[in-house]
């Protein structure tokens, strides 16, 4: 696990995509806050211990190393499956450490009329495709990357088969049972998101007791990369407006 900065502590989730993809995101929280950003086992070559089988498992995981450390007040900010795991972190918080929620373009939640998109599917054109606003500047032609670069992806996929594909990247109970968290939730979505499109995310947002959907416009399923200025500045009006101490710099 990486740290960064002072302040409040705010944990720092990726998604499928590996830790690298919320380094901007863990970057610019640190400024006014105390990042810490693991890596999810099973991604990046790091083992899987045989009980982790499940994103409840991971979220279960997350919630004993918070209570570990002895933090409260804890942000947890979470992209696509990483937002998943902070979701479900937060419907098991009981002892009420965590106090804020920022969600990036998560999964995790089935919403009538608006279907996860298969990403085990998609080749890397249709990755591009879907899951981008700018298709052809993010599109990597995998004839292009090295062999041993392929070999982890395709271990962390097999990973996140493992956690998120049965039921597919959702927990069939978890929309339901937002409505009994009551910490402030933004949830983040790029406007051209169709991994889980901006309906979807509103869906999400308004089954939170307190949840707000923003929306970046000319980006995808990962607004911070595509989009870092816009997103990092409604993540910031957010935190400022819920009197959060990581805003107060």
């Amino acid at each position: 696990m990486s740290e960064a900065g002072t302040g409040r502590p705010a944990l720092i989730l990726h998604g499928g995509g590996g830790p690298a993809t919320v380094a901007g995101l863990a970057g610019h929280l640190s400024r006014t806050a105390h990042t810490l950003t693991p890596v999810h086992p099973g991604w990046d070559g790091t083992d899987r211990p045989p009980w982790l089988t499940g994103i409840d498992d991971l979220a279960l995981a997350y919630l004993h190393c918070l209570h570990r450390l002895g933090l409260r007040d804890v942000l947890v900010a979470g992209s696509s499956l990483g937002g998943w795991t902070a979701a479900e972190m937060a419907v098991r918080d009981t002892a009420g450490i965590i106090t804020g929620l920022v969600l990036v373009d998560a999964v995790g939640v089935d919403v009538p009329g608006e279907p996860i998109r298969d990403f085990f599917a998609l080749d890397a054109r249709g990755v591009a495709e879907y899951a981008w606003h700018d298709s052809q500047r993010f599109y990597v032609d995998p004839a292009g990357v090295p062999a041993d670069q392929l070999a982890a992806r395709a271990a962390d996929m097999a990973t996140m088969r493992t956690l998120a594909g049965d039921p597919y990247m959702h927990d069939p109970k978890l929309l339901r049972r937002l409505r009994h968290v009551d910490v402030p939730a933004l949830l983040v979505w790029g406007e051209s998101d169709r991994i889980v499109t901006p309906a979807y995310g509103a869906a999400y947002a308004g089954a939170f007791a307190n949840g707000r959907l923003e929306v970046i416009p000319e980006a995808g399923h990962l607004p911070h990369i595509e989009q870092p200025a816009a997103t990092f500045a409604a993540i910031d009006r957010h935190l400022h407006a819920a009197g959060s101490p990581a805003t107060s710099a």
